[in-house]
């Protein structure tokens, strides 16, 4: 049967708009790289929400950093990854089934700063601060003073974006457009993404109105990865180019439990990301180039219009820093990272009657038997069993937009790999972690070397803002009543928070993450994600006053070895 293709955003109004094609699985719907709509799960969480205080675009990521002051660190990397397989147990509407991938995580990745002279912190300049471009693969770019007068200060940062190297579960509405097929709901995707930041933090400028009501102050460039390279359909990449996201018969498809090679690199054309699935022994690869239809938006803040053909400037990305360390950071993000390992986590609840399709939940059930907090896009973008199940994924129905107050399935204690003590049941019900090794540099010399440093980081501070009580991340310019009061790991609401541990296995020293019970287990690091994770950290961020703000945007612990190094 031939079914039709439809509009994301009219879905999310519970209408859908029947046009000419087909319907394909596999790559998640564009308004999911919306960064200024709730909608916008799948963009690098900003220091700040794009589109201004109206919007609040949350994304919960539990993360791995690497750091090396090898040259080469910054821009040459390589994994080894194996996906994670569902569990033969299916989920049931009252929570008591299994839980699948795309319950706890509508994706994960591997991270890479970027340069993007049309992005925050400085586009344009400012009264005594000129722009100062970009320089690729170049440690020059570490501006990380707060003192304003100091030549390094954050202030003068080139301007950065970020590389997410995405890989998507299969089963529901989180993967989906292009032909339907047998690989329906089945199969893993992939894609190369880049967020931009677009503000000037020394004038508190933003893109101009035309502008942003396109971007929201923050836009990403998209492509899947594509056996043939090419980007489908052609173009799609650009954040001015209203392309919907979707897949053809050469977007490299995986299965659970295929183990892949991932290798990130610069090229003289933009990054390329590579690919290898050594189970099925297909490849696939995309190149951040302007040939491949990668752009910027043109940083026009006095302008009126933002027209394709005079905003569009295709561009070829290439990696920001040399190294990764810890002066290496997009300045416009939450997170303080370069080179990292991150999950998407907090946002899929069950939901068994909608309002409308991609409307509010109506059923509040289970563990989730309140409404979200006023303002909050809880318990909202739901749909109904029978409504998915008429595309062919899994009867069920759930709400895929932020857990505002932390009660959905991530946060119970009962549905992480490594939650039950009983590894038998563990394994029936729950989907294996994933499992990744630490990140191999290729230095100067083409040899391929270790990390010295990893530190733990997630962003709970940043989307703690309805809990109760809230997270008063506002240290210093402006200052909050009372900073750090409200913010807390695990989140209010949460009954348990995923963790990171290591394994040995033939590959040798691998990361996983879930709950303390992980067969194989080598290291849990304190087996909490309180003691992971660590205290508070007070991030500094350029302002219009030529004074830094510090902000609590995260928790964070860096450890003085690599515990876990790759082969």
């Amino acid at each position: 049967m031939r079914l039709q293709t439809w509009s994301c955003r009219a879905l999310f109004s519970g209408a859908l708009l029947l046009l000419s094609g087909s319907l394909a699985w596999g790559a998640p719907p564009k308004e999911f790289f919306a960064c200024d709509d709730p909608s916008g799960i799948l963009c690098a969480e900003a220091r700040e929400n794009p589109g201004g205080s109206e919007y609040y675009v949350g994304h919960d990521e539990p993360s791995l950093i690497f750091y090396s002051n090898t040259p080469g660190a910054g821009f040459n990397n390589t994994y080894r990854i194996t996906l994670p397989k569902d569990p033969p147990m299916l989920p049931k509407q009252d929570g008591s089934g299994g839980t699948w991938n795309f319950q706890l995580h509508p994706a994960f990745w591997f991270g890479m700063a970027m340069c993007d002279d049309q992005g925050n912190p400085n586009p344009g300049g400012a009264p005594g601060r000129p722009n100062i471009p970009c320089a690729p693969h170049s440690d020059s770019n570490i501006f990380d003073s707060p003192d304003p007068a100091a030549p390094d200060y954050i202030g003068n940062h080139p301007g950065t974006a970020f590389m997410e190297m995405q890989f998507y579960p299969p089963g529901w509405f989180f993967s989906n457009s292009g032909v339907i097929d047998a690989d329906s709901g089945t199969k893993w995707t992939a894609a190369l993404t880049i967020d931009s930041f677009q503000s000037n933090d020394n004038t508190g400028q933003g893109n101009n109105p035309a502008c942003a009501k396109i971007t929201g102050g923050e836009y990403v460039n998209f492509a899947l990865i594509q056996t043939d390279g090419k980007p489908f359909p052609p173009g799609s990449p650009s954040p001015l180019v209203p392309i919907a996201v979707s897949t053809n018969a050469n977007t490299l498809r995986m299965n659970g439990g295929d183990e892949l090679i991932v290798i990130i690199a610069d090229t003289p054309s933009g990054l390329m990301v590579t690919v290898q699935d050594l189970t099925t022994h297909q490849s696939g690869f995309m190149v951040a180039s302007a040939a491949n239809g990668f752009a910027s938006v043109k940083w026009d803040p006095n302008g009126t219009n933002c027209d394709v053909a005079t905003h569009n400037l295709p561009n070829d990305f290439h990696p920001a820093y040399a190294t990764s360390s810890e002066h290496t950071r997009v300045p416009g993000a939450a997170h303080t990272y370069n080179i990292a390992f991150s999950d998407e986590v907090g946002h899929f609840e069950y939901c068994s009657t909608v309002a409308a399709e991609g409307g509010a939940c109506t059923s509040l059930t289970g563990a989730d038997k309140k409404p979200g907090p006023p303002g909050s896009p809880d318990d909202l973008g739901c749909f109904d069993a029978g409504f998915a199940a008429a595309f062919g994924l899994l009867h069920l129905g759930g709400c895929r937009r932020t857990d505002s107050d932390f009660d959905g399935v991530p946060y119970r204690n009962d549905t992480w790999p490594g939650s039950l003590k009983d590894p038998t049941q563990d394994a029936l019900f729950h989907a294996q972690p994933v499992i990744f090794s630490s990140p191999l540099l290729t230095d100067a010399n083409g040899n391929l070397r270790n990390f010295n440093r990893v530190a733990f980081e997630t962003n709970l501070p940043r989307v703690e803002g309805f809990t109760t009580p809230p997270c008063q991340r506002h240290l210093a310019n402006p200052a909050d009543k009372n900073p750090g009061q409200g913010c807390v790991n695990p989140a209010n609401g949460a009954a348990f928070y995923p963790f990171y541990s290591t394994r040995l296995d033939q590959n040798g020293c691998q990361w996983q993450e879930g709950g303390p019970f992980i067969p194989g287990t080598l290291d849990n690091f304190g087996g909490s994600s309180k003691a992971e994770y660590g205290p508070i950290l007070a991030n500094f961020y350029p302002a219009p006053n030529g004074h830094p703000q510090y902000i609590y945007e995260t928790f964070h612990q860096t450890l003085p070895i690599n515990p876990c190094p790759a082969f």
